[in-house]
């Protein structure tokens, strides 16, 4: 046995991880909504403000105003993303980077599945902006996707391994 319990049990590691990263982003959702008024903010910086607002798009409100159809549309490919990608984290034979990844993945979709299957929009609490200029509002799970991309591309950088008996 590991001082590591991940290394003799990365599967439960994994079920863990996305489980608090899950809980992390539906218990601050909550917090924000129950705490900040729909539509208000409240500055903490100059450049940063907490906000509560729902959106019933994509990643930059895309399709926000599409009348509804949307909110199945974006359920559909929340499943087409989560299932597989679970299956892919809990296989046996997964890189312990790519476990992270799927992990981060799983959770922030999972999370904005749920918000839009309860409410039909995800709620989003984080608001950057300088000098007027507002970047798309987001919350935790979105923060956890682009984490996982990032380590996606990062883990493409890496140099391959070569296999045994191949040709050069």
């Amino acid at each position: 046995m590991s001082a590591f319990p991940s290394r003799d049990r990365p599967r439960l590691a994994w079920l863990t991880a996305v489980a608090f990263l899950l809980a992390l982003d539906q218990l601050s959702k909550a917090w924000f909504a129950s705490t900040i008024a729909l539509g208000s903010a409240v500055e903490v910086t100059t450049w940063f403000n907490l906000v509560h607002v729902l959106n019933t798009g994509a990643a930059f409100s895309l399709l926000a105003d599409a009348g509804g159809w949307q909110r199945v549309f974006f359920i559909a490919v929340g499943f087409a993303v989560v299932v597989p990608i679970t299956f892919v984290s809990l296989a046996r034979r997964v890189d312990p980077l790519e476990r992270v990844a799927g992990a981060l993945l799983v959770a922030g979709g999972s999370g904005n599945l749920i918000d839009r299957m309860v409410s039909g929009a995800v709620t989003d609490f984080l608001d950057l902006h300088w000098r007027g200029l507002h970047w798309p509002a987001f919350n935790l799970a979105d923060v956890f996707i682009v984490l996982a991309v990032g380590v996606w591309i990062l883990m493409s950088f890496r140099p391959t391994k070569a296999t045994s008996g191949s040709a050069p």
